[in-house]
């Protein structure tokens, strides 16, 4: 099962949570930050429903695949500021 990290860190004058180099959206306060951040991760963990999913590849390429809806990460949070 794979593992993904959300990482709660100071940003923007604010507060956020980040995925690799992506980040939320700032809050104004740390609490606020984590408090997103668990339930984004908890919201990772919900099975959907199976699809195909069309998207285009660096290269200008459109590739299509089969998501299955019940393969789900494992989500964790991790406050970098403690």
């Amino acid at each position: 099962m794979t593992t993904i990290t959300y990482h709660v860190v100071p940003h923007d004058g604010g507060w956020a949570y980040k995925l690799g180099d992506v980040f939320s959206e700032p809050f104004p306060s740390h609490e606020a930050a984590v408090k997103a951040a668990h339930r984004i991760a908890a919201e990772q963990q919900v099975g959907g429903r199976d699809a195909e999913i069309t998207y285009q590849d660096r290269d200008g390429n459109w590739l299509t695949e089969h998501a299955d809806g019940g393969d789900r990460p494992q989500a964790e949070v991790v406050d970098d500021a403690r």
